[in-house]
């Protein structure tokens, strides 16, 4: 009992040091939005000031602790100045990359000038032994807990009793609104990172006496103090510190019992973080701004001749270059294939994640187990490692399932680590006795032998042709209809999945494909030499991987090569070791700032600029051959296709009819429809039906439940209860992509388009229906077919012909919102939900549009219900309308009669007359 006490109040001092680090964490995201992942390196440059001016330098202890605070001040508040604030209006996977590149800049200097040696450190506060209840501990944890809890209320007091706690909170709450008041977001951020800077500085001076001072043990405590922070949800510092202190208790107790349960202690913090984000299932709110995009993306268009010389080069290149040469291309080749599996994951679908190297370690383990247990050749063994580790890629995906961006990087970086040190730093699971890893010896391909150690020209050889293979593959899936999934998952889920798409399949496809080829990578790398030794699949270094893959160019299928030679051990370090020796040990440096340079003046990456050159140049040599040509190489150098050969514009837009006449669709039955947000009702028993080939209207003044009925029809809120039936089928409780599939199909107010696509591509997502089989034929083939017949005429309908090879982003508003209500239509619904088509669009296009929308329903046979505040278009399309008033049904009936109703003209306008009435409702 005695030991389980003593162990207890040890970590209570350890969870405080969690929760004073989470605190510094808190501040930076309360004060500009940012989760900072470059906290726990800040902690450590400041803890490094401290020690080099103590021991080095002799400055008494004190002076030296305010320098190395003062140190970590400013550095936090230059991130914010040179990194953060010029990518305000850069994606969130740009600012969150901004921060990794502090990071990696940070750890590049400290292990350039310290080395990641452990450096043992005296404790400054008091050390010695008190007893508590019978339990003896040390008396600085004692000086920890306390200095946590007073910090804990010094903050709670300061943002909740000061003007510079309520600035921050406004700010939090709405820049706009703050800054109409005089509150400065600029300023407000650059307070609070340095302030949270100044924590983390203080925290690591306060630690290193407890773990040590290094580099690799300063930069991973962020993982603990990442947990602790979502305890307390990244806004209470109470909570905060209770979080970290449980933490710290757990990992303390689990440490009584040593070994039999490695790694199971450093794995709290990932569990607590698995715990929190899974339950909670909701993404942090992240702020930007509506100027924020995504990072670019290419084609996946493979040119062959310039891809056939590329290879013979290379494989020239290896024949003619030295072992040392043939080994440092290898190098490039396979963290080359580690970058192209987070462009699937990340670039293609938008994920963020963190686990490239714990995947790629993952492979090696089983393959290396695979050769060494069970006797298997090299080609067996690396299809177990790639096929063996898609599940464990899946089971990474699950968490994406709920959550995304920077809190699915938080979790995939705490399952990469948690699988670090529970597998690969076991040494009851990775090593084989006489040996240092995992003893696979020389290896053969197809009977000729490719050993690393004796062929390191062949094996390089062989590396290439994997990375090659791999590349057509991703480039088969960005040209497939599978890769149009993937990336309108990453443009806007809500729309991906109004339209069919099933979002859940499509995130775990995009991790199972990126963990086969980092797999790969993993195999290649471990198979290199006699042994597969796990130091080589730090979790960590995914941090850098994710960075090389930005300055490549995250979405394009040559940036990988080209971003590897920025990494130390490559042909990149080789060639600068040329130019000037010693200059690899400076690689992860320059990397780092490289890859700072890229955010701030070119987020999309080299690989932008290079399909830029390469199809302008493509566009010069068709030019010589004459108009013809070259308006089919713009089309294709342009927007991506399905796969097939460029075909110019009037190919798409042959209709074989005028008209669109089909059978009639299904009717749609809505009974006694009810959605709650918490107390309000917002829609309160609501009934309706729709038949094919009728437009039913409903109206009713802001808040009165029109868009929330929609949402509720076609699944988009949890919220709601009733009754919906599309013909004879109860769609009730199906998911959003099954009811569209199903037949019921919807638009946004805010439109929702897929911007990373041109206008051709938002509609084949809509109406591409591929089979259960797609996703792996796919990889091979690009699966192909013409738009079907009802799409064309759809084209034709909206006036679309001239705007397929356009970007999204080229259109004007009301190209735009006829766009978004062709891809509703491109599904081929029984019955098509409208909300607000005709918002902001002029007179005219007004008109046009509700003839558009009666076409819709009696030439095509669609049910339509159309919500909308347009007067005249509601009462001159519709053939029935219901009335809403704070989500009841006060009226229903045809424009006629609701113009009369008695109950519309009290519950609205009193005594003016029938037509004002209904106008004023609306």
């Amino acid at each position: 009992m005695d030991d389980i006490l003593r162990f207890a109040l040890l970590g209570l001092g350890l969870g405080a040091l969690y929760a004073l680090t989470a605190h510094g964490i808190v501040l930076v995201y309360r004060g500009s939005g940012v989760l900072n992942f470059a906290h726990g390196a800040i902690g450590m440059a400041g803890a490094y000031v401290q020690w080099e001016l103590a021991v080095n330098h002799g400055v008494p202890y004190w002076p030296a602790v305010a320098c190395g605070v003062l140190g970590s001040t400013v550095l936090g508040v230059l991130t914010h100045l040179l990194v953060i604030r010029p990518l305000r209006r850069a994606s969130s996977l740009a600012r969150l990359v901004g921060t990794l590149a502090v990071f990696i800049v940070l750890t590049a200097v400290a292990v350039k000038r310290y080395g990641d040696s452990v450096q043992l450190v005296p404790a400054k506060l008091p050390s010695g032994l008190v007893e508590i209840a019978g339990a003896t501990v040390s008396e600085d944890r004692i000086w920890l807990l306390g200095i946590a809890v007073v910090v804990t209320a010094a903050l709670h007091a300061l943002y909740k009793r000061t003007l510079f706690g309520l600035g921050t909170t406004a700010v939090a709450e709405n820049q706009g609104a703050a800054a109409s008041l005089g509150w400065s977001a600029d300023l407000i951020a650059a307070a609070n990172w340095g302030l949270g800077s100044a924590l983390a500085g203080l925290t690591g001076i306060l630690i290193v006496p407890v773990i040590g001072l290094s580099v690799t043990g300063l930069t991973t405590l962020l993982l603990s103090a990442l947990a602790a922070a979502l305890v307390g949800r990244f806004s209470s510092f109470p909570v905060t510190l209770a979080g970290g202190l449980v933490i710290g208790v757990v990992q303390s107790e689990l440490t009584r019992f040593g070994s039999d349960v490695t790694g199971l202690a450093a794995s709290v913090p990932f569990l607590v973080i698995a715990l929190m984000l899974v339950a909670r299932g909701r993404a942090l709110p992240l702020r930007g701004t509506f100027l924020e995009r995504l990072p670019a993306l290419g084609t996946g268009r493979v040119r062959p001749v310039p891809l056939a010389l590329a290879v013979v080069t290379g494989l020239l290149l290896i024949g003619l270059s030295s072992p040392l040469w043939a080994d440092a291309i290898t190098n490039t080749l396979v963290l080359s294939l580690i970058i192209l599996s987070i462009i699937v994951v990340t670039g293609y679908a938008g994920q963020v994640s963190l686990a490239a190297y714990a995947l790629a370690g993952t492979g090696a383990f089983i393959a290396g187990h695979a050769a060494a247990d069970w006797g298997w050749p090299f080609e067996l063994a690396l299809l177990a490692g790639v096929l063996g580790t898609v599940p464990i890629g899946l089971l990474f995906a699950l968490p994406a399932v709920r959550t995304r961006g920077v809190n699915l990087a938080i979790i995939t970086l705490g399952l990469g680590t948690t699988l670090e040190t529970m597998v690969f730093q076991n040494t009851d699971l990775s090593t084989t006795p006489g040996s240092d890893g995992i003893a696979v010896g020389k290896q053969t391909l197809f009977g000729i032998d490719i050993s690393g150690v004796d062929h390191p020209q062949r094996y390089a050889a062989v590396v290439l042709v994997m990375l090659v293979a791999a590349t057509l593959v991703v480039a088969n899936v960005r040209r497939s209809r599978t890769g149009r999934r993937l990336i309108a998952v990453r443009a806007n889920e809500r729309a991906a999945a109004a339209l069919g798409i099933d979002v859940r399949a499509a995130k775990l496809y995009a991790f199972g494909l990126s963990a086969a080829i980092a797999a790969l990578a993993g195999v290649l790398t471990g198979f290199r030499s006699t042994s597969v030794v796990f130091a080589d699949f730090a979790s960590f270094e995914s941090i850098t991987a994710l960075g090389l893959a930005v300055i490549g160019g995250v979405g394009f299928l040559v940036g990988p090569l080209f971003a590897a030679t920025f990494a130390a051990g490559t042909v990149g370090a080789r060639f600068g070791d040329l130019v000037l020796p010693g200059l690899s040990e400076w690689m992860p440096l320059i990397g780092g700032i490289i890859l700072v340079l890229t955010l701030v003046g070119n987020q999309d990456g080299i690989g932008r600029e290079l399909g830029k050159q390469a199809s302008a140049a493509e566009r010069r040599l068709l030019s010589k051959r004459g108009p013809k040509h070259a308006g089919v190489a713009q089309g294709s150098a342009e927007a991506a296709t399905d796969g097939d050969e460029p075909v110019a514009p009037d190919e798409h837009h042959a209709a074989p009819s005028q008209t669109a006449h089909r059978t009639p669709g299904l009717p749609l039955h809505v009974r006694d429809l009810t959605v709650r947000y918490g107390g309000v009702v917002a829609v309160d028993g609501l009934s309706f039906d729709i038949e094919p080939g009728r437009v039913v209207g409903l109206i009713g003044p802001n808040g009165a439940g029109k868009t929330s009925a929609i949402d509720a029809v076609t699944g988009f809120t949890r919220a709601a209860s009733g009754s919906v039936r599309l013909g004879d089928r109860d769609v009730t409780r199906l998911p959003v992509h099954r009811r569209a599939a199903a037949g019921l199909s919807r638009s946004f107010q805010s439109l929702e388009l897929f911007e990373d696509m041109s206008v051709l591509d938002n509609l084949y997502a809509a109406c591409d229906r591929p089979g259960p089989w797609a996703y792996l034929k796919d990889l091979v083939r690009p699966g192909s077919r013409p738009l079907p017949a009802h799409v064309l005429v759809a084209i034709r309908e909206f006036g679309l012909e001239n705007a397929l090879d356009r970007p999204v982003g080229d259109l004007s508003y009301g190209e735009r919102r006829l766009l978004a209500i062709a891809r509703a239509v491109a599904t081929s619904p029984s019955v098509l939900l409208l909300d607000e088509p005709a918002a902001g669009l002029s007179d005219d296009e007004s008109r046009e549009l509700a003839h558009l929308v009666r076409r819709l329903a009696e030439d095509w046979g669609m049910g339509v219900l159309l919500v909308e505040h347009d007067v005249d278009m509601v009462m001159s399309v519709c053939d029935e309308v219901v009335v809403l008033d704070f989500g009841r049904r006060i009226c229903v009936g045809t424009p006629e009669e609701v113009r009369g109703d008695p109950a519309v003209r009290a519950a609205y306008l009193g005594d003016l007359a029938p037509e004002e009435a209904v106008e004023g409702a609306l």
